[in-house]
């Protein structure tokens, strides 16, 4: 056993930063596991409940191999000497020396090179991988109800490997985009947009589920689509909070702005629906939460609390209005994104970077205390910048463009190989047919037989049961 204070650490490790980013890293990925499994799976209709649930459970998994054995270092590491940088080399980060060794990525920051960080690779691995893991389970809410199985198998490793990085790489891995000055807090545009977009793209090639599917999809259960929306926001305070990569003041208040930011999403969602439609549900509610959490996300430690509540109403009116007009144009009447995530990820992704243009405060200071604080602050247009917006809209038009592309690409290529749908009789019956098993056991009853009649009363409660 090793104690503490026996055996020396590394002189440039710093215990509460290693703490953080460890704790930071499996908030994240409680947002997928359980907190997506669950919010799809109570969202979706009771037939489909076990296959959204265990699509994300395989792309999570998935994502962590393909991560360590090529992506992270082709979002992180060593740039192909191709062009401006857009993608760093393929190749492992599981040795010894390199995940006990010190974390170092080359990002940018205004021209500023982001201070040493002071925890482990291994550390910095697992958190960059709980982000790629959720950007594509968020993609698959898109697909959810027909997209075969086999095929999602495949989906999801090639788009970790032809798609993701090179965002990442772009923004974060001090490739083109961050050269230019682009910023993305915590993946408004590398996790969400991304998403989104090629979401949509998916969805539009695999064509929609059953009609019946797609005009009566009653949640499964609404109670357990609450607390996966709840674990997604708590959880969040890792996404925001973990990517000064320090347990510095700037963290602190990401976490404040995406509570704030989320908070005014989820009120400005539910008094649209009440004021226009008469009643608030609970979908609703978990749409206006996610749309504020994901239009933070992008500008968290860059914008004071005010701009934070801003964020969160503006981007949760107009995806809520997106919402309710855009399925009556007919192009988006062709496309079945399952759960909307156009509307919740997309929308409030793009809306967030650019609003990160407008409001950033340069006395939001990333690093405080670096000795170099201007290198470490964005400055928006209202704050005298417009330059920032420029590039923040510049930065989101490469991500949309190359990113439906690419997913084209890659979702044709599965196409070659294997059906994208289900069968005719799997899209029918649902979690029986393609799995073998269903979410829950209802007994006789799923074999349309009535269980016997009996009554209940005081005496047959008081009655002891027989074990045995």
């Amino acid at each position: 056993m090793f104690l503490d204070g026996l055996i020396p650490a590394p002189s440039w490790l710093n215990s509460g930063d290693t703490g953080w980013q460890l704790t930071a890293a499996t908030l994240v990925g409680i947002q997928s596991v359980p907190g997506l499994a669950i919010l799809y799976a109570g969202l979706m209709k009771r037939k489909w409940a076990l296959n959204s649930a265990l699509m994300v459970l395989y792309a999570f998994a998935m994502t962590l191999l393909v991560w360590t054995l090529w992506s992270y270092n082709m979002s992180f590491g060593t740039p192909i000497n191709i062009g401006p940088g857009f993608l760093g080399i393929p190749w492992p980060v599981n040795f010894a020396n390199t995940e006990l060794g010190q974390a170092s990525i080359p990002l940018l920051t205004n021209n500023g090179l982001l201070p040493p960080l002071q925890f482990p690779n291994s550390a910095m691995v697992y958190f960059q991988f709980v982000f790629a893991a959720i950007t594509v389970i968020i993609l698959g809410g898109a697909l959810l109800g027909r997209m075969n199985f086999k095929a999602w198998m495949l989906f999801v490793p090639l788009w970790m490997t032809a798609v993701y990085p090179v965002g990442a790489f772009m923004i974060w891995g001090g490739g083109w985009l961050s050269q230019l000055g682009a910023v993305d807090y915590s993946g408004g545009y590398v996790i969400h947009v991304a998403a989104g977009i090629s979401g949509v793209v998916a969805a539009a090639v695999v064509g929609p589920r059953l009609l019946k599917d797609r005009t009566s999809n009653n949640p499964s259960n609404l109670l357990m689509a609450i607390a996966g929306g709840g674990l997604l926001w708590l959880g969040w305070n890792g996404f925001n909070g973990g990517d000064p990569y320090f347990a510095n003041a700037d963290a602190a208040a990401a976490v404040l702005n995406t509570n704030l930011a989320t908070a005014s999403a989820l009120l400005a969602w539910m008094l649209l629906d009440v004021f226009v439609t008469g009643k608030s549900n609970v979908a609703g509610m978990i749409n206006g939460m996610i749309a504020g959490l994901v239009a933070i996300t992008p500008a968290a430690g860059f914008v004071n609390g005010f701009a934070a509540i801003i964020i969160g109403i503006v981007g949760s009116v107009i995806p809520w209005l997106t919402m309710q007009y855009l399925p009556r144009v007919n192009f988006f009447k062709k496309i079945d994104d399952t759960l909307g995530v156009m509307h919740t990820h997309l929308f409030p992704g793009a809306i967030g970077g650019l609003m990160t243009g407008l409001l950033a405060d340069p006395n939001m200071i990333v690093y405080p205390g670096s000795g170099n604080t201007a290198a470490f602050a964005v400055t928006g247009l209202f704050y005298g910048n417009p330059k920032q917006f420029v590039i923040q809209a510049l930065a989101l038009g490469v991500i949309v463009v190359y990113d439906a592309i690419a997913t084209f690409v890659v979702i044709n290529i599965v196409r070659a190989l294997v059906p994208l749908r289900m069968s005719a009789k799997h899209l029918e019956v649902g979690d029986e047919m393609v799995h073998g098993d269903v979410s829950l056991d209802l007994g006789t009853l799923r074999e349309g037989i009535e269980p016997p009649s009996i009554p209940v009363t005081h005496e047959s409660l008081a009655e002891p049961v027989e074990v045995g």
